[in-house]
C-alpha cells in the first residue's frame, strides 16, 4: 500500500466515475458484520451495511463513541481556531478605520462551549444512529482476533467472549505519537487531545512538532495570549512544496511566534511547574508542553499476526482500493490504515468497505483528494506538487501567482500567500494545486474537480469565475500559463 504522500496523488481510476454499485445480495438479510472502534470510519460503514440488509455489531472499548473527529479533533480544533482567529482580528486588522484593542479572552468559558457543541454533535450524528437503527448494536469491550471470522471481546470487567461475523471492519483509529525523547515519560506534557480543550493560556507554550496538529495548535495558543516556541525536525510541513511551509514560517513569526526549525529536544525535565528543553539550539524553557508528532495506529492489541493482516513498521494496516487486507474476509478503513489520516477518507473507505462486504463493487480513488491545514493563511492541497510530479518521470510546468495580483486579497489588504499549479508539459492537463492564502479551504475544491476531471489549465482559465472572491486566484492562475495577468484589467474573461 502506498504511504500517505503517495496515495493522495495516485491516478484516477475510471471505475470509480460511476456510482458505486450497491449490493443488492438477498444473502445480506443474514449476513454479521463486525466493526472494531465507533468513529466517522465505523459508522459510515455501518449505516451502509444496514442500509444492504446486513446486521451490524460495533465494538468500542472507551468510554464515549464517536473518534477522534468530532470528540477531540476536527470539531472543537475548529472551535478553538476560529475563536483564535476572531481574537486576533480584535487586536490586529489591517483597516486604518478600525481600532485594534487587546482581546478579553475567558478561556473556561470557550471550553465550555466546544464540550457543549461536541456533546450536541456526538449526539445528534452518533448515539441517535444507535437510537434510531435496530440493525446497529453498540457492545462495550476491547476486541482481538481469535481467526478470519470471530473477535474475543474482553468487557471492562474482564469478562470475555467471542462474537462471530461474516465479515470484519477494522476502524480503530490512531492515538498521539510519542517520540523517544529522554525524560518525557512521566511529565505533564499534553498531547493535542489535551490541549484542545485547555482551560488556561500557558505563559509559554513549547510545541514539538511541525505538522498539520502542531502548526495549527501553535497558531491558537498564540493568538488567545501564550508566548509559543515551535521545534521543528526539518521544516514546517516538510511533506509538502517547500514553498508552503517557507510561507507559514513568515506568517508565524510575524505573528510572534519562535519557530525553530531543524531542532530536536534531545532530553526534557519538569521542575518546579516549568519544562525545560535540551535542543540542538541550546536550552528552551516554558510552563508547558505541547507533544504533537503525529499519530500512530491503534493495532497493536489486535492479534493481527493471528489472521495474516499485514501492517508497515508504524503499525498502519495495508489496505487495497477496495479497503480489503490480506485477509478474505477482513477489511480496514481509517487512521488505522495506511491510507492519508483524514475523516472524509476514513469516512468514504468505510463506505466502500461496506459495499464490499455486502456484495457490491466499489473503490477508494485518491487521486483528488484535497487536504487542508487551518491555519492563518491556511494551506491547502490537491494531487501532485513538482517534486511528486517529477519523481514520477512527469515533464512539468508550473506556475505561481501572489496574491498582490487577486482582487479579492487586495480588497481585504491581505496578501500574504500564493497559488501554485503544477500542469503537464505539452498538453497542460492540470495535475495538481498548492495554496498559501487565507480562504485556502474553501478555494481547494474548484482545483480538486479540475484535477477528477482532467481538465487542461486554459480550460480552468477560461472558466466563469464570480468576482471579486478568493477563489478567483485560481483562475488567473490558470491564465499565467499562456498570459501576463499584469496586463489585464479587473474581472477579465
Amino acid at each position: 500500500m502506498d504511504d500517505s504522500s503517495i496515495a493522495r496523488d495516485r491516478k484516477h481510476d475510471p471505475s470509480t466515475a460511476a456510482p458505486p454499485r450497491i449490493a443488492q445480495d438477498s444473502n445480506n438479510d443474514h449476513r454479521h458484520i463486525a466493526i472494531i472502534g465507533s468513529g466517522s470510519g465505523a459508522f459510515a460503514a455501518a449505516i451502509r451495511a444496514a442500509e444492504a440488509g446486513a446486521r451490524v455489531t460495533l465494538i468500542e472499548s472507551g468510554d464515549i463513541i464517536g473518534g477522534t473527529c468530532v470528540n477531540v479533533g476536527c470539531v472543537p480544533s475548529k472551535i478553538q481556531i476560529r475563536a483564535a482567529e476572531l481574537a486576533q482580528h480584535q487586536r490586529h486588522n489591517p483597516f486604518d478605520a478600525l481600532a485594534n484593542r487587546a482581546p478579553m479572552i475567558d478561556r473556561p468559558r470557550l471550553q465550555r462551549q466546544q464540550q457543549a457543541r461536541v456533546e450536541e454533535l456526538r449526539e445528534a450524528k452518533y448515539q441517535s444512529i444507535l437510537d434510531d437503527n435496530p440493525a446497529i448494536t453498540l457492545r462495550r469491550g476491547r476486541a482481538r482476533f481469535e481467526d478470519a471470522h470471530t473477535l474475543i471481546v474482553t468487557a471492562q470487567d474482564g469478562t470475555e467472549a467471542r462474537l462471530a461475523a461474516d465479515r470484519i471492519l477494522i476502524a480503530t483509529g490512531a492515538s498521539p505519537t510519542m517520540p523517544p525523547i529522554p525524560g518525557l515519560p512521566g511529565t505533564p506534557y499534553w498531547t493535542s487531545d489535551d490541549a484542545v480543550f485547555s482551560a488556561e493560556a500557558p505563559a509559554h507554550l513549547i510545541v514539538i512538532g511541525a505538522s498539520v496538529v502542531a502548526v495549527e495548535q501553535a497558531q491558537a495558543f498564540r493568538r488567545l495570549g501564550s508566548e509559543v516556541t515551535v521545534l521543528a525536525r526539518s521544516t514546517l510541513l516538510s511533506r509538502d512544496d517547500p514553498a508552503l511551509g517557507e510561507g507559514l514560517a513568515a506568517a508565524f513569526r510575524a505573528e510572534g511566534i519562535d519557530v525553530r526549525e531543524h531542532t530536536q529536544a534531545r532530553a526534557v525535565r519538569f521542575e518546579a511547574g516549568q519544562f525545560i528543553l535540551d535542543t540542538d539550539d541550546g536550552p528552551i524553557q516554558g510552563d508547558r508542553l505541547l507533544v504533537a508528532a503525529g499519530r500512530t495506529p491503534n493495532t497493536r492489541d489486535l492479534a493481527l499476526d493471528k489472521v495474516g493482516v499485514t501492517t508497515d513498521e508504524s503499525g498502519a494496516i495495508a489496505v487495497d482500493t477496495a479497503l480489503r487486507t490480506r485477509a478474505e474476509s477482513i477489511y480496514a478503513t481509517g487512521d488505522c490504515t495506511t491510507l492519508p489520516q483524514f475523516v472524509y477518507v476514513a469516512a468514504a473507505g468505510g463506505t466502500r468497505a461496506a459495499i464490499n462486504m455486502t456484495g457490491g463493487e466499489a473503490k477508494l480513488d485518491l487521486s483528488a483528494m484535497p487536504a487542508v491545514i487551518f491555519t492563518d493563511p491556511q494551506v491547502a492541497t490537491v494531487g501532485l506538487d513538482e517534486r511528486q510530479a517529477k519523481a514520477r518521470g512527469l515533464d512539468v510546468e508550473t506556475r505561481t501567482l501572489g496574491l498582490e495580483h487577486v482582487p479579492r486579497a487586495l480588497a481585504n489588504f491581505e496578501t500574504r500567500g500564493f497559488v501554485k499549479l503544477v500542469a503537464e508539459a505539452g498538453s497542460h492537463r492540470l495535475l495538481g494545486a498548492q495554496i498559501l492564502a487565507p480562504e485556502a479551504g474553501e478555494m481547494i475544491q474548484t482545483a480538486v474537480l479540475a484535477v477528477h476531471h482532467g481538465m487542461s489549465v486554459e480550460a480552468l482559465g477560461d472558466l466563469l469565475f464570480p468576482y471579486l472572491v478568493h477563489v478567483e486566484a485560481l483562475k488567473l492562475c490558470a491564465q499565467t500559463f499562456t498570459q501576463d495577468v499584469e496586463q489585464l484589467s479587473c474581472c477579465a474573461g
